[in-house]
């Protein structure tokens, strides 16, 4: 199905738009800092925190320097106020005081670069799209100190990355579970990673990002389309996974899911996310009772649907040992240069192995049923 399929299916399938309103006006992109930075506090500037000051002035020039970043230099005693070192985010400016500073020098990373193969399906000087392969973890965690997307980004890119946060590293916006395939963004400079950010903080909702998910989950469905709205929290007792939970007690999430295809106790679904909570999709379509095929955190209680299937197709799941969602479409307005960027890319070969096993178990049912009478 190409794009405009896919818009024309969503469309159908009463995805809500929300009410129009004034036509988005894009902003100057970010530029990395450059050589002395100078700001003059004005009369609205006065009595403000320095840091509050120098990151707002700083995103109305445009310019890459986040708060976090700008504390950080304070702290370090590199920012100076007319003419003396100030270390305290804190203070109080005077009308008319003097900031200046020079703009830092991005350190080299700790972590180490690695090689490791990757699937580029896009790379400028600003970012790179990886199709990221199900079994790859993202970053270093207690557990997964290498071997990882960052380690071999930091080889991959070497020079290339400017520094994001002070620091050469890729700049990480958003995130596939390890067991998770499919498209990822990654920025390569500070001005990328901070419109990105902002662009996957909006999840889509008045910006220009697209992301689509396919996902094999267990069971039919009575409608073509429909939407889970429902907040997502810690689970009580299992703390390593997540739950549906209150408005209170959860963060808000909503899922939207299009009926793909129907395989008789299993289902092919097409997913799109208003909000980006963790294990989102496999959390709201375990909570109506369709978990994830391959599922072994949400969709334990359902191994023996299993049974329902041939042979053939439960080898074929054993085999993809694993949950079954892949992240299959990718779209967003450059963050540099304003260009539309759209890229999609099929499910692995183990996901389509599946989805064929399924098909032809589908096909085969009526056989069977034929037989049996």
């Amino acid at each position: 199905m190409n794009a405009k399929a896919k818009r024309r299916a969503w469309s159908e399938a009463n995805e809500p738009q929300g009410e129009a309103g004034p036509e988005t006006v894009r902003r100057p992109p970010l530029a990395a800092p450059s050589g002395p930075q100078v700001f003059e506090v004005d009369a609205a500037g006065a009595g403000e925190r320095l840091d509050r000051f120098l990151g707002r002035t700083a995103a109305e020039r445009r310019v890459a320097l986040s708060r976090t970043r700008l504390k950080a230099l304070i702290e370090a005693g590199e920012i100076r106020v007319d003419g003396a070192v100030a270390r305290d985010p804190s203070m109080r400016l005077a009308g008319g005081a003097r900031i200046a500073f020079e703009a830092p020098v991005a350190e080299d990373s700790p972590l180490l670069g690695e090689d490791l193969p990757l699937d580029v399906v896009y790379e400028d000087e600003h970012l790179i799209v990886i199709n990221k392969p199900a079994g790859l973890v993202i970053h270093p965690a207690p557990g997964h100190a290498a071997g990882t997307l960052v380690n071999a980004l930091i080889r991959h890119c070497g020079a290339s990355l400017s520094g994001v946060g002070g620091i050469k590293r890729p700049g990480i916006v958003h995130r596939l579970d390890k067991d998770t395939s499919g498209l990822l963004v990654v920025a390569k400079t500070d001005a990328a990673h901070r419109s990105l950010a902002d662009l996957f903080a909006d999840h889509g909702r008045s910006g220009s990002l697209e992301r689509e998910y396919l996902a094999l989950v267990w069971g039919g469905f009575n409608a073509a389309a429909g939407k889970v709205d429902a907040a997502i929290a810690r689970h009580p007792r299992h703390r390593e996974k997540m739950a549906t939970a209150s408005g209170e007690r959860g963060r808000r999430a909503v899922t939207h899911w299009r009926l793909v295809e129907a395989f008789g106790p299993a289902s092919l679904v097409a997913c799109r996310l208003e909000t980006g909570r963790t294990h989102q999709i496999r959390v709201h379509l375990a909570s109506i009772g369709h978990p994830l095929l391959g599922d072994s955190v949400y969709g334990a209680g359902f191994k023996t649907k299993a049974a329902q299937l041939t042979e053939s197709a439960r080898r074929t799941l054993t085999a993809l040992g694993r949950q079954a969602l892949h992240a299959a479409v990718l779209g967003f307005e450059h963050p540099i240069t304003g260009e539309p960027l759209r890229f999609e890319r099929s499910p692995p070969q183990d996901f389509v192995s599946l989805i064929n096993a399924l098909r032809a178990h589908g096909q085969d049912e009526p056989a069977r049923g034929q037989r049996q009478r």
